[in-house]
């Protein structure tokens, strides 16, 4: 077998990995990366200075040295207790969830979840259709930004009508967010489709450019700034334009119905990529362009459909940001959208897989707040625990979808030569 066949083999089994071989594969990472975490926090123990030590480590155990009266071999003390961090960080996420189901830990966790669904699956789409945004944070924070200026604006129209306010203006904020971050991702897509531009490149720049225009809207000079405030930020919106907490407190900033639009939308994008014929355009363009184009899809206009659907829902994300954390746009946005191409990576690009993913990165940010105020463990060491989560839980999924792009750019399999004889070989003839 040649190099190039089995390079091609490598890659096939790769791509061509099951379902269930993927989950097990993602969670031997998981757990491999749980490991080696906690050598990192013992090892971090080891250098740190403490009164007492938090883990003690005797070998060949606490059995032989307790009730055997024999001696350890190997005693050591260290400050950091990697099954007290790895406690706090996983299930510290869900707060005492079984006592309160509403407590705000669990809420908090909730909350970036919700947000992190709609940068995933905002990414997914545009992966699917063979395009790579990286933009998506830039549309987050124009969709965020147009919904809580222009309800600024619009939102005292409809204040006396109580709960029918809040049922037009709600939505309303949505669509505007769709509608920003759709233009802001339509733009990009029109560069590659039309001028050849380099997606990776301009949807990076632009990133940028709504995070310096966001702040130079919402500055000193600005009429959108909050003159009471001395952070950049816009005058808050009124409370009835913005999501109803239902069952959670108004101060944990997390709400049911916008989670339940998030599932919704993911549900929604799955059927349109799958069960569509502008799905089916979409993910043939992705995987086989000349194919696809050879078909009859017109490849330019599924680039710029694809990247202003993407955007949309980018926006749409920034629009829950603002109606259901903050209640107002403020600079310094976090990296959600950055995140979001990991979210899609891990979740392998499918809607679906989106939703599960999104709650692990949610888990994980929830639970680093809660190891940084419950343990003394430095916030550098919990970032580095983190992300080795992520990176190993993820590396595995990207290998795949590169093995399934570069394979097309392998050699062709040779075949054997000569006429094919009955019994199944190959006629010297």
């Amino acid at each position: 077998m040649s190099a190039s066949d089995r390079a091609r083999s490598a890659f096939e089994r790769i791509v061509t990995a099951s379902g269930v071989e993927r989950l097990l594969i993602s969670v031997s990472a998981l757990v491999l990366s749980i490991l080696i975490g906690g050598v990192i926090v013992l090892a971090a123990g080891r250098m740190a200075d403490c009164g007492t030590a938090a883990y003690r480590l005797a070998l060949p155990g606490s059995f032989v040295t307790q009730f055997t009266g024999g001696s350890a071999v190997v005693a050591m003390g260290f400050c950091y207790d990697p099954i007290a961090v790895y406690d706090l960080l996983f299930l510290g996420a869900f707060g005492d969830v079984l006592g309160d189901p509403t407590n705000g830990q669990f809420a908090t966790t909730l909350a970036e979840t919700t947000v992190l669904a709609f940068a995933g699956v905002a990414v997914a789409v545009a992966f699917r259709a063979g395009v790579f945004n990286i933009g998506a944070q830039g549309q987050l924070v124009v969709g965020a930004l147009t919904t809580a200026v222009t309800l600024l604006f619009v939102a005292p129209l409809f204040g006396g009508l109580g709960v029918l306010g809040t049922v037009v203006v709600l939505p309303l904020g949505l669509l505007l967010g769709a509608l920003g971050g759709g233009l802001y991702g339509a733009l990009p897509g029109a560069l590659k489709a039309y001028a050849d531009a380099n997606e990776v490149i301009t949807t990076i720049m632009l990133n940028f450019v709504a995070t310096s225009v966001a702040l130079w809207l919402v500055n000193d000079s600005s009429r959108f700034k909050d003159p009471d405030s001395f952070s950049n930020q816009t005058v808050p919106l009124p409370e009835f334009s913005q999501f109803p907490s239902v069952f959670f407190r108004a101060r944990d900033d997390f709400s049911v119905v916008a989670l339940a639009v998030g599932v919704l939308t993911l549900v929604g994008v799955w059927y349109l990529l799958t069960r569509t014929s502008f799905g089916y355009d979409l993910r043939t363009s992705g995987i086989q362009p000349d194919a696809a184009e050879y078909g009859g899809v017109d490849a330019d206009r599924t680039v710029v459909a694809s990247m202003a659907l993407s955007g949309a829902l980018a926006g749409i994300g920034g629009a829950v940001y603002v109606l259901m954390m903050l209640g107002n746009f403020q600079t310094g946005v976090p990296t959600y959208g950055f995140d979001g191409i990991t979210v899609s990576i891990l979740a392998g690009n499918n809607p679906l897989g989106v939703g599960f993913a999104a709650l692990l990165f949610g888990v994980l940010k929830s639970g680093s707040i809660v190891v940084q105020v419950g343990s003394d463990v430095p916030p550098e060491l919990v970032g580095v625990l983190r992300g080795l989560i992520i990176l190993f839980v993820a590396m595995p999924e990207f290998f795949r979808m590169a093995g399934r792009r570069f394979d097309s750019l392998l050699p062709e399999r040779e075949e054997p030569q000569g006429a094919v004889a009955t019994d199944g070989g190959v006629s010297d003839e």
